[in-house]
């Protein structure tokens, strides 16, 4: 049971630790900056860029991913602004009709396209494909200090370990601009805190983590992990280093909960098949936040201290 479990169930668990995480800790900023929804929207967005980034190249690795990511995320401006102008609507129609127009082109190019033998299709791009890493030189928890099996661990794993370390080191090294910025941005323009570029640099940043986790937990279940962990910590506390880490531990609760319901419960029920890791993630990460709602001491507090 044990060389089952580091086999098929480890790497998946913390592939999904990592991914939650690094999309909790950016997630504060989102929620208090009340642009939760940019999360939605890069979801929506960078799946027509990462499905014709597959399409030109025939790889699925982050190099390709991030260009095509890119160039939908400058498409996608273009036609906000074109849309915008053209048809004399406020903004967040335009941003309405882009960013559901290109997730339709999205799905339609994954119909459209061989992409299945990547594992990467509509069923993928909705909700991730955690089930599909497996360590396969894993030989049991001694496998944890063999060099040569740890070698050979699933690439996801180092891709989002380094997603996390640079979402850390920006946090850190941009700490005084993103706090400034978020609570009063005409403050943090008069100091010289460029609340503009590090506003954009938090959206770049977000870009990055939603297509690293993208064969993870899909575009559309991300969402979640951006905003439920961190929408619970927020009801936990009024200061904003106890609300990073409390979304820090909301994050690896959702994670760990949620995998193991995801893969044993069904199985403890009687049942013959698991269900989806990240959807059952994002259920988790939903009822903490339901729950905070209900019973969270600063449900009623709106001020937030460093």
């Amino acid at each position: 049971m044990g060389a089952d479990f580091v086999m098929l169930g480890l790497v998946p668990m913390v592939v999904g630790v990592l991914t939650s995480l690094s999309c909790a800790l950016l997630g504060n900023f989102l929620v208090l900056r009340r642009q939760a929804l940019i999360g939605d929207a890069i979801s929506h967005v960078v799946l027509p860029g990462i499905v014709l980034a597959f399409v030109f190249t025939g790889s699925i690795s982050a190099g390709p991913m991030l260009l095509g990511a890119g160039a939908a995320a400058v498409g996608a401006l273009v036609l906000i602004e074109v849309i915008r102008r053209a048809g004399r609507i406020e903004p967040g129609a335009a941003m309405g009709v882009v960013f559901t127009a290109l997730f339709a082109a999205g799905v339609l190019l994954l119909e459209q396209t061989d992409t299945r033998k990547v594992h990467l299709d509509v069923e993928h791009a909705l909700y991730g494909n955690l089930e599909s890493i497996v360590w396969f030189a894993a030989e049991g928890w001694s496998s944890l200090l063999d060099r040569a099996a740890l070698a050979d661990l699933p690439a996801p794993v180092a891709r989002l370990a380094l997603t996390l370390l640079a979402v850390i080191a920006f946090i850190a090294a941009f700490w005084k601009e993103l706090f400034i910025g978020t609570f009063d941005a005409g403050f943090a323009q008069s100091v010289g805190a460029r609340p503009g570029l590090i506003g954009f640099a938090l959206v770049v940043m977000v870009a990055i983590v939603a297509v690293m986790a993208f064969d993870a937990v899909g575009a559309i279940i991300v969402v979640a992990m951006f905003i439920c962990p961190a929408g619970a910590a927020r009801l936990m506390t009024n200061r904003l280093m106890p609300q990073l880490l409390w979304s820090m531990a909301f994050a690896v609760i959702a994670a760990v909960v949620g995998y193991v319901l995801a893969a044993y419960a069904p199985l403890w029920l009687g049942f013959s098949s698991s269900v989806s890791a990240a959807g059952m993630m994002a259920a988790v990460s939903g009822l903490m936040l339901a729950l905070a709602c209900i019973a969270g001491p600063k449900r009623h507090r709106l001020g937030v201290k460093s």
